[in-house]
């Protein structure tokens, strides 16, 4: 990929940039638990984005897409916003930088990406985390990482039409080889815990589906758990997300609220939990306890959120069946991929069962990635 980027900036702009790099992410536990003032538990991996930049003494930025075979060219202000999707992401961490009171000239690049597309590892994050990484220091700046993050969330949300959480362009700053980090979405103290699960694979298994109604579905849930958090609060004032609740206060209000928004803060409250039993057991090195939550997890998510599907029921149900260590759905549902940790020994006969038994349900085979625990930002 580096030689490739090389070789394309060199035949469109000749005299050779600075090259930075940002990564995908994945999230080992704690999900739909970011809106819920929960903590999330993700990681920086070893594939993401990567891009040449050098200045160019003009007011225009100048941008070649490797992945899109696709030329932009635009300036820098709000009236500039170029047409094209992938741009976008440029030029939103441009004006967010600018709106900082950081500098941001014209610049001539050429990017690439290994993320898989689709399935859910954030390679728009890793994106936005390049750029805003590079022209911060570029520019000499000095925005801190935290700041550099909200610019990748505010590009997102004011130039790409998506109101994400802050949980993955932080995970493609912040994240640091052999480790996980615990980030509280209510207060955003983190802290990094090693992750280094000798004799086991972190792998993902990608189903390739992603069913409609994600986004309505997602709404619903979310609304689930503002009225669940809203019910509690009329005798515990103290709480202003549902993960400030205890268990026995949701019990408190069963029959004031309706079953499925019971069911949905159920979850939520157990899954918070479950990350903080997570992070114990990894300072344990205690990977069994660790994978036997993210069963715990992908059973909330199925029964209780609702917001499996029939692959990925299948998908861990094998997983359980076959002795893997732990297996969940990863990120909202409704399709993409299970992540799971897999003892060595257990691994090729895990993919070839995978392969086989689940191209014969359903038509198509999946996509198996392995992934490992690297760097965030940088400049290589």
């Amino acid at each position: 990929m580096k030689q490739r980027i090389q070789e394309k900036f060199n035949t469109l702009f000749g005299e050779p940039g600075d090259l930075y790099a940002s990564a995908g992410r994945i999230n080992l536990i704690g999900e739909h638990t970011d809106y819920n003032g929960g903590y999330v538990f993700p990681g920086a991996i070893d594939c993401g984005i990567m891009a040449e930049i050098k200045v160019n003494g003009t007011q225009k930025v100048r941008a070649f897409s490797l992945d899109y075979d696709e030329y932009v060219e635009f300036g820098l202000q709000e009236e500039d916003k170029p047409e094209q999707q992938w741009a976008r992401y440029i030029f939103g961490v441009c004006r967010e930088t600018i709106k900082r009171c950081g500098k941001v000239e014209g610049f001539d690049t050429v990017f690439a990406g290994d993320v898989p597309l689709g399935a859910g590892l954030s390679s728009s994050a890793a994106l936005e985390s390049t750029y805003a990484f590079a022209l911060n220091e570029i520019f000499g700046n000095g925005i801190d990482k935290f700041q550099l993050a909200k610019i990748g969330q505010s590009t997102e949300h004011n130039y790409c039409g998506v109101k994400c959480g802050i949980m993955d362009q932080f995970a493609s700053l912040f994240g640091k080889a052999g480790s996980l980090i615990r980030l509280n979405c209510k207060t955003m103290e983190y802290k990094y815990f090693p992750f280094n699960p000798e004799g086991y694979r972190l792998v993902l298994i990608d189903s390739c589906v992603k069913h409609e109604l994600a986004s309505s579905a997602y709404n619903k849930r979310r609304a689930s758990c503002e009225n669940a958090a809203a019910a509690i609060r009329k005798n515990h004032p103290e709480v202003e997300f549902l993960s400030d609740a205890k268990r026995v206060w949701l019990d408190e209000v069963r029959d004031d609220i309706p079953e499925e928004d019971f069911l949905r803060a159920e979850y939520v409250i157990g899954e918070v939990q479950r990350v903080l039993d997570v992070c114990d057991a990894l300072e344990r090195g205690d990977y069994e306890t660790v994978g036997e939550m993210m069963y715990q997890t992908h059973f909330g998510m199925s029964k209780l959120y609702e917001v499996s599907c029939e692959e990925l029921d299948f998908l861990n149900k094998l997983a359980r069946k076959m002795d893997v260590t732990g297996s969940r759905v990863m990120g909202g549902g409704f399709g993409g991929c299970t992540i799971n940790l897999v003892k060595d020994e257990l691994y090729m006969p895990f993919i070839e069962a995978v392969m086989d038994q689940f191209t014969e349900k359903f038509g198509h085979a999946p996509k198996v990635y392995n992934v490992v625990i690297s760097d965030g930002a940088r400049k290589l």
